[in-house]
């Protein structure tokens, strides 16, 4: 089954140095959908630390779970956020929305 468009819940602004957590979520999709975010229609790497354009960042991307957090944002978080969900059957993406540091 398809997913649905996910229900993405991102923060509308964050202080500097401070966490953020953004969530993507949907439950029709089977088998169950994996979930993978994007800056400014840039995708966002899952693996910080072998990809050398996110190594200064300090996220964790949960594709399972679909949860993306910054440990400690700084003002190149700033930016259009948005999610896609995933399975064997297709893919939706929800609504970009901003995030200001």
């Amino acid at each position: 089954v398809k997913p649905m468009t996910p229900r993405c819940t991102v923060p509308k602004a964050v202080p500097v140095g401070k966490t953020a957590s953004l969530h993507c979520h949907e439950s029709e999709g089977y088998p169950k959908s994996t979930y993978s975010w994007y800056r400014n229609s840039e995708p966002l790497s899952p693996d910080t630390k072998s990809n050398a354009r996110f190594q200064n960042s300090s996220y964790t991307l949960n594709p399972t779970t679909g949860t993306l957090v910054f440990h400690a944002v700084h003002k190149g978080d700033t930016g259009r956020y948005s999610c896609i969900a995933t399975n064997d059957a297709g893919f939706a993406k929800c609504e970009e929305q901003e995030m200001e540091v």
